[in-house]
């Protein structure tokens, strides 16, 4: 099977078409250009080929696709879009990828991930990867898929959570559940009694959706000693889940409070800038 670098290829052709059409487009323009520009090139008859690339593997069976990303990462070889969504593109696929998630070969899993998505036949496989995983950004992006389906390991993230295996990954998992559950709700919401990080847990309880929260989070954004940041999650808690709160607050003296006033940046910008990347969930970092 011969590997071909398409990327590297369209990348050249690249290089020399804004060479040549230098101070032609701005800079937010070429950020439409570019991407028009390369699903072309995927369809594009190479003469070297005799095939477009996206030609090029619809060509090849599932089994043969497979192989080549295998292959492609095994040698170094950049893997296109081209070929990602050729795999994508075929149901049978699914299955032949999911063993390779936990093969151990090297780099391939990203790949697999990315193709996968959120497949419901990978998030039980990807809870395992988390448990038995040490990169972290790996985990988050698993954890983010599951969360798209969180109700398929329910059952598992309970058990982890009361285990004390991966307990903020889980509690994340758990806020997506969209299937009511007591245990569940107690858990959310005695996270966010302790006091400890009280936007992270405010939002949390706002994902969950469960309105018995309300009481809860309407008691704690009345305390004198909130911050400003910890006011703002709770307000979106509370109006997340149908409630409204309306008294008015002083923030003098409050770090990011006085840093959005003093330097006219919207609150907006300074909250993104705190978020916990927990998606959905609004969390916020002190």
């Amino acid at each position: 099977m011969k590997l071909y670098d398409f990327d590297g290829m369209f990348d050249k052709k690249l290089s020399e078409y804004i060479s040549k059409n230098a101070g032609k487009y701005k800079e937010e323009e070429w950020e439409d250009i570019i991407p028009e520009m390369y699903a072309k090139f995927g369809n594009t008859v190479l003469k070297s080929l005799g095939t477009s690339p996206n030609g090029y593997y619809a060509a090849m069976g599932e089994d043969e696709l497979v192989r080549c990303l295998r292959a492609h990462v095994k040698n170094g070889v950049p893997v296109s879009e081209f070929l990602c969504k050729a795999i994508e593109a075929r149901p049978r696929c699914k299955d032949l990828l999911l063993p390779l998630l936990e093969s151990g070969e090297e780099g391939l899993k990203q790949y697999v991930v990315n193709i996968l998505g959120a497949a419901p036949e990978a998030i039980p496989v990807y809870m395992r990867l988390i448990l038995s995983g040490d990169d972290e950004d790996f985990k988050n992006q698993c954890a983010d898929f599951i969360k798209e389906d969180a109700d398929i390991v329910k059952e598992q993230a309970l058990d982890n959570y009361k285990n004390g295996v991966e307990k903020p990954l889980m509690l994340e998992i758990l806020s997506k559940v969209k299937e009511r559950d007591e245990r569940i709700f107690a858990i959310l919401l005695n996270e966010f009694l302790g006091g400890e990080d009280v936007p992270m847990h405010a939002g949390y309880l706002a994902s969950y959706g469960d309105e018995r929260a309300l009481p809860y989070l309407m008691e704690k954004i009345d305390e004198d000693g909130i911050s400003y940041v910890e006011y703002q999650e709770l307000k979106y808690a509370i109006e997340a889940l149908g409630g409204e709160y309306t008294k008015q607050r002083d923030f003098s003296g409050d770090e990011y409070y006085e840093l959005i006033h003093s330097h006219s940046v919207s609150s907006a910008d300074i909250f993104s800038a705190f978020q916990d990347g927990a998606e959905g969930s609004g969390g916020l970092k002190n």
